[in-house]
């Protein structure tokens, strides 16, 4: 079960906090961190929340997508998995 969730169109000036608070009356957040510019330290605009069950992050998509968060229109959607491309041990022979 995917507890894991995306928020894009994140307020750039938001902190963890306030995004960790914007989640919070949909369930219990287990963490929440903003993507930052390696950088400048800045946010990029958007995020992971993981929240403490499946249902817990339905709600989330079900009431937060497409909805405005400090003047910005959000997206939330399912967290997917990254796959590799490639494999460290895959090795050319050059």
């Amino acid at each position: 079960m995917n507890k894991s969730l995306f928020v894009a169109g994140l307020d750039f000036g938001m902190n963890e906090q306030e995004l960790k608070e914007c989640f919070a009356s949909f369930g219990t957040v287990v963490s929440a961190k903003i993507v930052t510019d390696r950088a400048t330290g800045k946010s990029r605009g958007f995020g992971f929340v993981d929240m403490s069950s499946n249902d817990e992050a339905q709600a989330c998509i079900n009431g937060l997508n497409n909805t405005n968060v400090k003047g910005r229109s959000i997206a939330v959607r399912f967290k997917e998995e990254r796959s590799r491309s490639f494999s460290t041990d895959n090795r050319s022979g050059y």
